[in-house]
């Protein structure tokens, strides 16, 4: 299985230009997502997100699905469209559910800037994201700000230290909830 290890903050402006500052170059990525579901919500039954993503005009189809731990499976592929990108995903060893899907529909999306930089520790690779933009759901907008520090290599404990040490400095608080769940409780869709 792909793995995806990562930690989440959400912040304020002031938050992010502090750890802008303090951290210096960041590669800029403008990103648009769009969530994918069923009409009768089968991903989000067994907890399993599809989007569509362009970062930089690039479109990237991932899935994700519950792990372990702070871990969690991660399955993605270069693709325009959503449907064609399925065969493809459950090749590189996502839930084959996704072969017998009925019809797709978008649910709720994202729009935001990342500013991205690896950080290099002793027994880790570490990237810093910095993510500024509006959440979408049902015609609505929620504007957030967050911190995601995303385990590209090594040590998970060397991931969660960074992540104490960044947050106790900066004054970040934990953002327990994905976009796609904060996007997706825009359309009165709460289900878990």
């Amino acid at each position: 299985m792909s793995k995806e290890i990562e930690l989440k903050f959400s912040a304020t402006e002031a938050q992010l230009s502090q750890l802008r500052s303090h951290y210096g170059d960041f590669a800029v990525t403008e990103m648009a997502t769009t969530y994918y579901d069923t009409p009768d919500r089968q991903l989000s039954a067994q907890k399993l997100t599809l989007r569509r993503r362009t970062e930089n005009g690039r479109a990237v189809c991932t899935v994700k699905a519950p792990g372990s731990g702070l871990a969690r499976g991660e399955w993605e592929c270069e693709n325009t469209d959503i449907q064609a990108a399925l065969p493809i995903l459950c090749k590189l060893g996502a839930p084959k559910v996704l072969l017998s899907l009925p019809e797709l529909t978008p649910v709720c999306g994202a729009r935001f800037t990342r500013l991205s930089r690896l950080l290099a520790l002793p027994d880790a690779k570490v990237e810093l994201a910095l993510d500024r933009g509006v959440l979408l759901g049902s015609g609505r907008e929620l504007p957030f700000c967050e911190v995601e520090l995303e385990l590209k290599e090594g040590s998970e404990a060397s991931l969660v230290d960074l992540a104490k040490s960044i947050a106790k400095e900066f004054s970040l608080q934990p953002e327990p909830k994905s976009k796609f769940q904060r996007a997706r409780e825009l359309t009165g869709d709460n289900e878990s």
